[in-house]
């Protein structure tokens, strides 16, 4: 039995030079009998332009722990769906695996936890005739590892975000707040 109860965790990887491809997963992961394990439960029906749906890494291969994707934008096309649902969660669903195998996600309490990720999928992907897959899938695959890991270790801990307080700042602030 798992004593993760709610952790979560976010990771940023930004795509290569000309690729709308970056991936911004949010993670909480915690115990199937708490509150992660409610709000999973919850998410089992759809939102119109909010798909939700289980992580696989194929037909017939549900990742463990069980772990629900959904959008953090909402979804206007066939091409974002096919995206979202191949690329985007395949990547999603080697990460976890391989969480699991590194010991990230401890083996023996894959069956007690449960995940929700949160993704970001540019819609300019759906558009983009040169669009990188490659790019596509190695950022989400990073960006989740990096999430869970960090969920997992609670990073940034509160003494970092302390420290740093004065020296980071959002990229949208720029110009904005002078620190």
């Amino acid at each position: 039995m798992s004593d993760i109860w709610f952790k979560v965790g976010e990771a940023t990887v930004f795509a290569a030079e000309g690729q709308a491809t970056d991936a911004m997963p949010e993670v909480l992961i915690g115990s199937t009998k708490g509150p992660a394990g409610q709000a999973f439960a919850t998410m089992m029906g759809q939102a119109a332009g909010h798909t939700r749906m289980f992580v696989v890494r194929d037909c017939n291969q549900l990742v463990r722990p069980a772990t629900m994707m959904t959008t953090k934008v909402t979804i206007q096309s066939a091409e974002y769906v096919n995206l979202l649902g191949g690329v985007v969660q395949g990547a999603i669903g080697d990460a976890i695996v391989d969480a699991v195998a590194e010991g990230i996600i401890p083996k023996e309490i894959v069956d007690d936890v449960c995940m929700i990720i949160m993704v970001w999928l540019d819609p300019r992907c759906a558009e983009d005739p040169n669009l990188d897959r490659k790019n596509l899938y190695d950022t989400n695959y990073e960006a989740t590892k990096l999430a869970i890991a960090r969920a997992l270790k609670g990073e940034p801990t509160i003494d970092e975000l302390i420290a740093n307080r004065k020296t980071v700042k959002h990229y949208a602030l720029d110009g904005v707040v002078d620190y």
